[in-house]
């Protein structure tokens, strides 16, 4: 597997919010996103989704809760779960989807 620089394959990004595919482990895809402070809007899934936070800082609102996720740090969002992004959310996000 090749070396992978989150924090620069997410600078490269043409934009904010918007995730790559960067490689997969079993069924399990692993993407890479730039967060730029600004809110995005509540999502559910129906997968878990693990949201580990490379640099930077995630702040999540999950059933009227804020969650604070730091860097080192991930959150697993299990499926059905609706979660958004407050805004602040800055840096590097490695997201995922089982």
């Amino acid at each position: 597997m090749p070396l992978l620089n989150f924090d620069l394959l997410a600078n490269e990004l043409p934009a904010a919010w918007k995730s790559a595919i960067v490689g997969s482990v079993g069924t399990a895809r692993i993407k890479v996103l730039r967060m730029d402070g600004t809110a995005y809007e509540a999502e559910t899934h129906d997968y878990d989704e693990g949201l580990l936070v490379m640099s930077g800082q995630l702040m999540l609102e999950v059933a009227g809760d804020v969650i604070e996720v730091g860097a080192g740090q991930m959150y697993l969002a299990l499926a059905g779960t609706p979660h958004a992004v407050r805004e602040g959310s800055h840096g590097t996000l490695v997201i995922v989807d089982v």
